[in-house]
């Protein structure tokens, strides 16, 4: 046997010891480790960036690098952060204003901001649409644009009338109802925001949407109400509290028609507790009066002309029963005894 392990060795009959030579390991033959400068594995960074901590574009075809957008990286297993991704951006371009989604997001809006990542970029500028990044170019007010965490933003209002432009109906109104959500704004700015830009892009849109915007607690509850919307129904109340006859707090509506009495609910619970709860909740509707309707993703998505059809009836068997009971009301008025009880006659 060969101590260095570097030989094979056979035996044969009258030539002594035949050797057949193997290949010993060529030091180039190694896989070179990949070299990883560590200011560029704590977040996003730019090609210029890694050229200048002594990286080659071919080096960032590694696995050790993400590719996030045109000469955008980020090390590989890096957790993902849309401020560092708009930051990194923003070193890129500097003479961008995030706008859009991008910009939705912050102010607070629940949205992705980087998939891409939108931006106006100045009307003499060359930049353009590329992987990872949405250019549009435009003229902005300086009442437009807000310094967000050292970033430059279109402004809640100007954000909201882009998103009425670029997105459809029903998107729009969602933003706009978080945006209420959030006190980012009320409707009478909103208002003022759309007679100041009158004839400009959006404005008209964000009119008719705020007219309908409600501070709604979740895009399902907006969704539910865009559609009873459409389908031409009554305009109900939101986040209304109900109480029984005693005054005594009972829940809280998602969305109320109060002369029918009719509680309409989005039901996004998964949960048993929660459902427990609900069921509870329900008891308490019921016992004090009221209708209840309760409706799931599922029912929206899916059989949203049958959950029309039910809030339309219940509101039409309402109708019908309101002047009975208004009859029976003025008929115990009648037999009920004059004055206050033990008053003499």
């Amino acid at each position: 046997m060969d101590p260095f392990g570097t030989k094979e060795m056979e035996s044969a009959p009258l030539t002594g010891w035949v050797v057949r030579a193997l290949a010993t390991p060529h030091a180039r033959r190694v896989p070179r480790k990949a070299k990883i400068p560590p200011q560029l594995t704590h977040g996003p960074f730019t090609l210029a960036e890694a050229r200048a901590a002594g990286l080659t574009l071919s080096a960032l075809k590694g696995k050790a690098w993400q590719r996030l957008g045109n000469e955008l990286y980020c090390a590989r297993g890096w957790r993902r952060d849309p401020w560092a991704i708009l930051a990194a951006w923003n070193r890129m371009y500097p003479e961008v204003i995030f706008s859009g989604l991008t910009a939705a997001w912050m102010h607070g809006l629940d949205c992705d901001p980087v998939t891409p990542a939108h931006v106006i970029a100045p009307i003499a500028g060359s930049l353009r649409s590329c992987d990872g990044l949405h250019v549009r170019r435009c003229e902005l007010q300086s009442g437009d644009v807000v310094a967000l965490r050292g970033a430059l933003a279109t402004s809640v209002h100007r954000t909201l009338r882009d998103l009425c432009v670029e997105l459809l109906p029903i998107e729009s109104l969602i933003y706009i109802d978080m945006a209420l959500r959030l006190a980012l704004t009320d409707r009478d700015g909103l208002m003022r925001d759309t007679e100041h830009s009158a004839g400009l892009p959006g404005s008209r849109l964000m009119r008719s949407w705020t007219e309908l915007a409600e501070p709604a607690e979740s895009q399902m509850e907006t969704r539910l109400r865009w559609l009873l919307h459409c389908a031409a129904l009554p305009r109900p109340q939101v986040q209304t509290d109900l109480r029984d006859t005693d005054g005594r707090f009972v829940a809280r509506a998602d969305l109320y028609y109060p002369q029918a009495r009719l509680v309409v609910e989005f039901d996004g619970g998964n949960h048993r507790e929660r459902l427990i709860s609900d069921d509870r909740r329900q008891n308490q509707l019921v016992n004090a009066g009221y209708t209840l309707l309760r409706f799931t993703s599922a029912d929206l998505r899916e059989k949203p002309e049958v959950l029309v059809a039910l809030v339309r009836a219940a509101l039409a068997d309402s109708a019908r029963l309101v002047p009975s009971m208004r009859k029976k009301r003025e008929g115990s008025d009648r037999l009920a005894p004059k004055g206050r009880i033990g008053d003499a006659a």
